[in-house]
């Protein structure tokens, strides 16, 4: 059987509370067997070009997240592989029986996939709302993912991609800026005041969109200097820095980020604020500094229970909050290619800031090592993994 360099969590090797990062070994490549895999007649397998490491990847390598989602699958798999990474572009070199006359693709397509495999059948499916799809598997956690030099996929799932338009390296990070392209359409940004709290990778995505969703002002909250560096040269008109958390109530709202929003405001407080962190001072702070009427976008995640400080505010005030997870398929998906193939200077700023024009942030499989990528991943907001 022919086999191919991959990244990868072992728990018969690993024990998930006692270790970090992937490993790099020798794995089967995926192979379509039509005979004795009824579904693939409608997969594909993809050579895969550029996977990028994302916010729940790094989770993954640190332990923080999604250990029970990849031990439940592996459990009815009866495995105890799985290959980490879900956002990528790749070539097409082979597909099922059924691919072609049902989907269009064919060996050669270059694509990215949506990473969130729906059913198709429950109730969210049959009303348009396939991202919150109740049997929803997610590649690299649920089923083998794109950190690996080939990828088996159900073709429904893919996306076509031209790379003549959308620079491959960029092409493979659709998936993660289609986060927040979601995270933007909730709400009519045209002619808004919107913050945006938390300027990791996401947020860095939303700090362009905004602006090109007609935001007429973005006021970022973030602690990193260099992440607060990264939103001023994406076009974010002013960059605040939280101070430290309340030890005794580490959940309250920091005041002088409020007092300093509502000045930049003419103390109204903004029209849209979006928490992209998942702290629960950040989303207290999204509470206190949008106006009343205003809108609050959540999309940043932390496990277990919330302090809602002032809570009656968000009644009396008349909020709207939005929960926001993944991308509509494929509705995002369309707002995200118009995006990076228009001429407005998007796909430029991705490359150049966020992946500082390749220098440090790809690292080519054949010199991948656990120790410097993780130097990778700590230096850069989104890594990239190369296999051409």
């Amino acid at each position: 059987m022919a086999e191919m360099w991959a990244l990868t969590f072992d728990r018969s090797r690993e024990d998930w509370k006692a270790s970090k990062g992937l490993v790099k070994e020798r794995v089967p490549v995926p192979e379509l067997r039509e005979g004795t895999h009824s579904r693939d007649h409608s997969r594909v397998i993809v050579k895969v070009h550029y996977a990028g490491f994302c916010g729940s990847d790094r989770s993954i390598w640190w332990r923080k997240a999604f250990g029970d989602s990849i031990h439940e699958s592996l459990d009815e798999e009866g495995s105890d592989k799985r290959i980490v990474g879900h956002e990528f572009v790749g070539e097409i070199v082979e597909v099922g029986s059924r691919v072609t006359a049902k989907y269009g693709y064919k060996a050669g397509d270059i694509v990215s996939t949506e990473s969130h495999l729906v059913c198709g059948a429950c109730k969210q499916c049959r009303r348009g709302q396939a991202h919150v799809c109740a049997n929803t598997r997610v590649i690299g956690f649920s089923t083998d993912g794109a950190f690996a030099e080939y990828i088996k996929l159900p073709a429904k799932a893919l996306w076509p991609t031209d790379t003549n338009k959308i620079r491959p390296e960029v092409a493979a990070i659709q998936e993660p800026f289609g986060n927040a392209m979601h995270a933007c359409q909730v709400a009519d940004l045209r002619g808004k005041s919107v913050a945006v709290l938390g300027t990791g990778t996401i947020g860095l995505f939303a700090v362009l969109i905004a602006r090109a969703m007609g935001a007429t002002r973005v006021i970022g909250v973030e602690p990193d200097p260099h992440h607060r560096a990264l939103a001023l040269r994406l076009g974010a008109d002013e960059m605040l820095t939280p101070g430290p958390l309340d030890p005794e109530e580490p959940w309250k709202a920091d005041p002088n980020i409020v007092s300093r929003m509502h000045e930049l405001t003419r103390g109204e407080g903004v029209d849209v604020a979006m928490e992209m962190a998942g702290l629960n001072a950040s989303v207290n702070n999204a509470l206190k500094i949008t106006r009343p009427g205003g809108q609050v976008v959540l999309f940043g995640i932390r496990a277990g229970d919330m302090v809602l400080q002032d809570s009656d505010k968000v009644v009396l005030n008349g909020l709207t909050l939005h929960g926001v997870v993944g991308r509509k398929v494929f509705e995002t998906w369309e707002m995200t290619r118009e995006l990076l193939e228009a001429d407005n200077g998007i796909q430029d700023a991705i490359w150049e800031v966020i992946l500082n024009g390749g220098e440090g942030s790809i690292t080519h499989m054949a010199d991948w090592e656990m120790e410097s990528f993780e130097k990778s991943i700590l230096s850069n907001p989104k890594p990239l993994i190369s296999f051409l």
